[in-house]
């Protein structure tokens, strides 16, 4: 795939030149030179309440609470894990943690305590921030000290003195620390350093599309990539509000915040779209803009978008590793028709490959490209790339087409290889949810104990309230993806079961159905 014809490298060159520089403050950048009087954020709690915050109460707030966490040992390159809501003292903590060269590492409030102790011993921390709701997560976890929000909290902050200055980390120096989503196994640890702003701001501008005129809103969880990438630092570095609402999904919730917001602009999950797409409670929402990013949408989802929203749903693709890097643009000067089952075209900054199958990354020609490695994991960082470290390698297979649009397979250990054919598990399951008594499911390929075929197709379908599970319906399943995809594709057993392994941020565990 050769890089885009249009001239946007300008715009690319400038970005890289504001936040790849040796001289690069994280906290400077997100907020202190913005208008101070400008919205950053609106807070939206479940009874459908809100407050709208500024980039100088965000400044203030975070200058003195940077003094606190000074006070209690944070340093430069200290690792500091948040569990927390959507709250407003997520961001708060976030620029305090920049604001002394820390690194903010988030933790998802569906976490266990042991998924939580698992992350905050990887990043060594010795220091949480947390909220009450969270805090009986951390009390077994021996070695660190805790800071919970609340008033003794809010003393603490409204006492202290503010920051007087801000460490410089650099574009090379590390802001964040996510962990992977552990679709295929123990998750890794990805550094994301402060060039990344570069690539974050790209996406906001280019992908999403995202004006001054919108009301935005990214409904992901900040505790995974696409919610923290995108739903607060990329706004902060742009200059973008985003609608913060300090509750879990459900269909009624967010239908009732795009109608009370107006919210204009909107992006999320496919699971998100799917429930909202089942739900029948969406009436009276218009959309400018819809994006989706975590997994491809299937094609039921994008027909019910186009009649409800009044606009398409926009497939985009991602990983925690890269931030999106692959999408079905929505600002006009990149805007293409979108072909279904796309993912679209490479964001500038990045030129993109298909190398053994795999969807991949030109290093050498993707400027905006940030990541170098795992933490610590030189065995993993390896097989991230080819030998000659020409190629990120996704792990992703997929597949061009003659106009350069990508469009996505399947992971690469999720791809079934059945007498000869290589069958993508999203293709079978685009068919299978078209079907009224599917609610959800998950295809994969497990060893044909005939031997004769390799891998056989099994699909893991959980029913619509009401429907009842029997070999009648499973037959008509498997008929359907015969007669609308492939007689060599159909699901030789089909299992009823309640709920799909998935990951916190909405993923499919298929390495787990394989296992049943």
């Amino acid at each position: 795939m050769q890089p885009h014809t249009l001239d946007v490298q300008p715009v690319v060159d400038a970005w890289l030149a504001a936040y790849d520089t040796p001289e690069a403050d994280v906290a400077h950048l997100a907020c202190d030179r913005h208008d101070a009087g400008a919205l950053a954020f609106t807070f939206i709690e479940p009874d459908l309440t809100s407050r709208d915050v500024t980039y100088g109460e965000l400044a203030e707030k975070s200058r003195r609470l940077a003094t606190v966490l000074a006070g209690l040992g944070v340093r430069q390159g200290d690792r500091v894990p948040v569990l927390m809501g959507k709250r407003l003292e997520l961001p708060v903590t976030l620029l305090a943690i920049w604001r002394l060269g820390a690194v903010y590492v988030p933790l998802f409030t569906a976490f266990a305590t042991g998924a939580a102790r698992m992350r905050i011993e990887a990043s060594r921390a010795r220091l949480v921030v947390t909220e009450p709701s969270q805090r009986a997560k951390l009390d077994p976890i021996e070695g660190i000290e805790i800071l919970e929000t609340g008033p003794a909290f809010d003393r603490l902050v409204s006492d202290a003195e503010p920051l007087a200055s801000s460490v410089a980390v650099g574009g090379r120096g590390t802001m964040l620390q996510l962990f992977t989503s552990g679709t295929t196994g123990k998750p890794k640890g990805v550094a994301v350093p402060a060039r990344a702003l570069a690539s974050f701001h790209c996406y906001l501008h280019f992908g999403l599309d995202v004006s001054e005129d919108d009301v935005f809103w990214n409904a992901a969880d900040p505790g995974w990539a696409y919610g923290l990438y995108y739903g607060v630092v990329g706004p902060l570095v742009s200059g973008r509000r985003n609608l913060l609402l300090n509750a879990g999904f459900t269909p009624q919730s967010t239908v009732a915040v795009l109608e009370r917001f107006g919210v204009t602009n909107f992006a999320g999950a496919p699971t998100m779209y799917r429930a909202l797409s089942k739900s029948g409670l969406v009436r009276d929402v218009h959309l400018r803009r819809a994006s989706s990013a975590g997994e491809p949408l299937t094609p039921d989802v994008v027909d019910w978008a186009r009649e409800t929203l009044g606009t398409e749903v926009r497939d985009h693709y991602g990983q925690t590793e890269l931030g999106m890097v692959i999408n079905n643009h929505w600002h006009p000067d990149l805007a293409r028709p979108v072909k279904p089952g796309s993912m679209g075209q490479p964001l500038p900054g990045y030129t993109a490959g298909i190398h053994d199958g795999q969807i991949a990354i030109d290093v050498g020609n993707s400027p905006l490209l940030w990541f170098t490695g795992y933490h610590e994991d030189p065995e993993k960082t390896e097989e991230r790339f080819t030998a000659d470290g020409r190629w990120y390698l996704t792990a992703d297979s997929g597949r061009t087409d003659e106009d350069g649009y990508f469009f996505f397979t399947a992971r690469d250990d999720d791809v079934i290889l059945a007498a000869g054919y290589r069958i993508g598990p999203f293709d079978v399951e685009s068919v299978l949810i078209t079907h009224p008594a599917v609610a959800d499911v998950a295809v994969v390929g497990r060893p044909d104990p005939e031997g004769i075929r390799g891998e056989v197709v099994e699909a893991f379908v959980v029913l619509a309230e009401g429907t009842e599970a029997n070999d009648d319906l499973a037959g008509e399943l498997q008929q359907l993806v015969r007669d609308n995809y492939a007689k060599h594709a159909y699901p030789r057993s089909v299992h009823f079961i309640d709920a799909l392994p998935k990951t916190p941020s909405g993923k499919v565990q298929r390495y787990l159905l394989r296992q049943r």
